[in-house]
């Protein structure tokens, strides 16, 4: 994983009553992993809002559950841009287990995200500020 990574620990509200992760509670993971994404990148969501009346939203999600996450395992998250457009971008993101060694082992889930950049007005399309383009295209 050469990509942007954020560490989760699996807590008790994010399992069942069988110490799983609850399904939903993955996308939740990816949500807070593409926030540090943008954070490291010097981009702040209420700033974006503030300067440039625009906020993301997610247009469509495609994730695989492949293995369960348990309760009290460390868990890395990854962001990877696929495909940066005018609008919108492409992200592939893996949930994996952290390993004792610090590396990861198993990939838990993973998904294709696409995030559109929304007019916070009346929530149509707009294009990314130049800073968030500029800043994404990097990782490109």
């Amino acid at each position: 994983m050469d990509d942007f990574r954020w560490p989760v620990r699996v807590y008790y509200e994010d399992t069942d009553n069988g110490g799983v992760v609850y399904y939903a509670n993955y996308l939740k993971f990816m949500e807070r992993a593409r926030t540090e994404w943008l954070r490291e990148k010097g981009i702040e969501q209420d700033a974006l809002l503030g300067q440039h009346g625009v906020m993301f939203a997610v247009a469509s999600a495609q994730v695989d559950f492949l293995k369960p996450g348990r309760f009290n395992q460390q868990l890395l998250v990854s962001v990877c841009p696929q495909q940066i457009r005018r609008a919108s971008a492409v992200l592939e993101q893996k949930v994996c287990r952290l390993s004792k060694s610090g590396g990861y082992s198993d990939v838990l889930c993973c998904g294709s995200i696409k995030i559109v950049c929304v007019d916070a007005v009346n929530l149509r399309p707009r294009p990314f500020p130049e800073i968030v383009r500029r800043e994404i295209l990097s990782d490109h």
